[in-house]
């Protein structure tokens, strides 16, 4: 069972500012290695997909539930941000968080069309009967 739309939005709110204070604080350690470098990348791309959960959870509040995200206005201002908080730590941090974050993307549209999706009635082909 999931949490209430509010909820959700400070929950992910919360977790935003948290990966990015701790990109932040950690910014001399994460790029000092190639490892480190990577993991900045993958962490930042956390903060893609919390900024998107929140900015979609803040526009079902605002302009009621069946608001869906679009790719242009809020999905790319998320990437925007996320990558830019990534290439503040190290610019192979930037690669690292867009190709991620599109991986992600991708698994959070493929996430959402199975849970909105309308059970399947079982096919006419299974239904007929046998002569």
């Amino acid at each position: 069972m999931g949490v209430s739309t509010t909820a959700s939005f400070g929950l992910s709110i919360l977790c935003s500012v948290l990966v990015f204070s701790g990109l932040q604080m950690y910014k001399s350690h994460l790029g000092t290695t190639r490892l480190m470098t990577l993991i900045a990348g993958y962490v930042a791309s956390w903060l893609f997909i919390f900024m998107l959960t929140a900015l979609s959870n803040l526009e079902n509040i605002i302009f009621g539930k069946g608001f869906q995200a679009r790719i242009i206005p809020e999905v790319f201002l998320c990437l925007i941000l996320a990558c830019s908080a990534a290439g503040m730590v190290h610019r192979v941090s930037v690669t690292v968080c867009l190709l991620c974050s599109i991986l992600g993307l991708y698994y959070l549209n493929k996430i959402s069309q199975s849970a909105s999706s309308a059970p399947i009635a079982p096919s006419a082909a299974n239904s007929k009967k046998k002569k």
